[in-house]
């Protein structure tokens, strides 16, 4: 027979373990869902700071730029704290990492932005024999100069990059050719996934040098070992709101703490409802648990 003591004792540290396990659970969520204003492009251009409210009204506390709409970087920063709101990065065109690298730094430097981000390596670059290199080492070159900023560089990829080009993956040689204190990726969770890449075998292979992905989900992915460029718009109403689709953000996120996720960014392409698909994707997100 259990004595009161001994009972009383059992009972505790099953209510102290099962508060624990509580704690523990609640702990593997997204503590601040941002998002990438791509997705509301079309209200930015009406109405920047206005959009920027209704962004920050859902309860997203983090930006990703895609573009100042003729905004001063001052400007920018002013909106963002009448708001609430950081901006940890922005995506910025290839071309503006040559001559107007410096320029483009001293704005992110005045908006408070830690990452600068490029998300797409031009075709003409791509397609020539040592396009891949070339692009690597320009990234290396547009890393040192951020660094010595305070500013961290990163790459943000399409589906393309899984595409095998004379026997190698571009998106493996990016990772092997640029510096990992130089260069971080930013990993569009869908993309990766339509190119037939698997983000958590790239979290364990290249531990930490994913501090930023794009949280975007698709009903249907295509056919495996489809990795050429897919536009978007091609793809009709397959791309949706996160939790709507496929893509298995459960196991993704469990493994975010070995590939580094420090930011995630919801997009979305092309929504018809812009405001109400990220209100969508934010829900789904701020109740998610894994």
């Amino acid at each position: 027979m259990m004595d009161r003591r001994t009972f009383l004792g059992t009972m505790t540290a099953a209510a102290l373990l099962s508060r624990k396990m509580s704690f523990a659970a609640d702990d593997h969520k997204i503590s601040s869902v941002g998002v990438q204003v791509y997705t509301v492009r079309d209200q930015m251009k009406q109405d920047f700071a206005g959009t920027l409210a209704k962004v920050a009204q859902i309860g997203y506390k983090e930006i990703e730029f895609a573009g100042y709409f003729g905004h001063s970087p001052k400007e920018v920063r002013k909106i963002l704290d009448q708001n609430g709101l950081t901006s940890p990065s922005s995506h910025v065109d290839y071309k503006l990492l040559g001559d107007q690298w410096a320029q483009t730094l001293d704005a992110a430097k005045i908006i408070g932005q830690p990452y600068i981000c490029c998300p797409w390596i031009p075709d003409e670059i791509r397609n020539q024999p040592d396009g891949w290199k070339q692009a690597a080492d320009t990234f290396n070159r547009a890393g040192e100069a951020s660094k010595k900023m305070g500013i961290q560089f990163a790459y943000h990829n399409h589906n393309f990059e899984f595409a095998r080009t004379n026997g190698t993956v571009p998106y493996d040689l990016l990772l092997r050719e640029t510096d990992p204190s130089l260069v971080k990726m930013e990993m569009d969770l869908c993309w990766i996934s339509v190119g037939g890449g698997d983000p958590v075998a790239y979290f364990d292979r290249y531990p930490g040098r994913f501090p930023m992905v794009h949280v975007k989900d698709i009903k249907k992915l295509p056919p495996a070992g489809q990795a050429q460029w897919v536009d978007p718009n091609s793809l009709g109403d397959q791309l949706t709101d996160v939790g709507n689709g496929v893509i298995d953000w459960k196991r993704i996120f469990a493994a975010g703490e070995k590939g580094g996720i420090k930011h995630y960014f919801v997009e979305q392409d092309y929504p018809k409802d812009p405001l109400a698909s990220l209100k969508n994707s934010f829900t789904y997100l701020q109740n998610l648990r894994f």
